[in-house]
């Protein structure tokens, strides 16, 4: 079995046996697929030549996650806190070519990003380019592209910093931006999950398509941070789930739909409700 159809198995078994989040079926079909997947060309680097976008790709990937700090980052006006770091590691890329992954630490990554270097992030973020870096060694980005999407997601689970287990969601993203970026062309896109976060469940949860019991949509809405655990789970698992269920119905694949589902999460109804927040290096 490979890494997708595990993820899309593990979490049709939580869904099934779930006791916080449910699946309204009937909400399924009403959900609009919305535009196709696109990286925006000025908050992302995209321009330079193929080796130096895909390390740009998989630098950004490898620090994709944070959702659970976000809201104490200091965020570029009217971006959000990964559209911040997106931009803000393509203008290093611009400006001054690629991080020296293998000395890069907190202090050079706050000030690339413009945020306090003592924000536990910042650290974090480090910790994740050393280890990219590590990973990496004496090959390019080029030469770590698998001939396959799910391969490429396989060998990025085994990027120290990339641990996922059931869910895979920053292994499964550097495909499918390497794809969008064009360095990269794989024939099985269409086999990768949607990237289980905290953006695309709270679209699904605010469409009617995933509802969560009274306790746990009490705790959320409330702004406190959700505890990694069960009830976390569940929301991501479902989300992988429904979405399976929903790019069945609708004819397309879940990559593109969490695409557009992401990209519908910026709208001012969906910010208008609070998100689950949890601190992981995920997502």
């Amino acid at each position: 079995m490979g890494l997708t159809d595990d993820v899309r198995e593990r979490c049709a078994e939580v869904a099934g046996s779930a006791r916080h989040v449910r699946i309204d079926l009937d909400a399924v079909g009403r959900i609009d697929p919305g535009p196709p997947p696109a990286l925006d060309p000025e908050r992302h680097y995209l321009e330079g030549a193929r080796e130096g976008v895909a390390l740009y790709v998989l630098t950004l990937d490898a620090i994709n996650f944070g959702s659970g700090w976000f809201p104490t980052l200091r965020k570029r006006p009217g971006c959000s806190g990964y559209f911040t770091v997106a931009w803000g590691l393509a203008e290093r890329f611009r400006s001054d070519g690629p991080l020296d992954l293998g000395r890069v630490d907190a202090a050079s990554v706050a000030a690339m990003l413009g945020q306090d270097p003592g924000h536990e992030l910042m650290g974090l973020f480090a910790r994740h380019l050393r280890a990219l870096g590590g990973w990496l060694g004496g090959r390019s980005a080029l030469d770590v592209i698998e001939p396959t999407a799910v391969g490429m997601a396989e060998s990025m689970s085994r990027v120290p910093g990339f641990e996922d287990p059931g869910f895979w969601k920053r292994a499964q993203i550097v495909p499918s931006d390497l794809d969008l970026a064009g360095v990269a062309s794989f024939p099985d896109l269409d086999s990768l999950t949607i990237f289980a976060d905290n953006l695309v469940p709270h679209v699904l949860r605010v469409d009617g398509v995933l509802v969560y019991s009274g306790e746990l949509a009490a705790h959320i809405d409330s702004g406190e941070l959700l505890p990694a655990g069960q009830a976390e789970r569940e929301i991501r698992a479902c989300a992988v789930h429904a979405c399976s269920l929903i790019a069945t119905e609708l004819g397309m694949s879940e990559r593109d739909l969490d695409n557009a589902l992401w990209s519908r999460g910026s709208g001012r109804m969906y910010k208008a409700i609070p998100r689950h927040r949890t601190r992981t290096t995920a997502y």
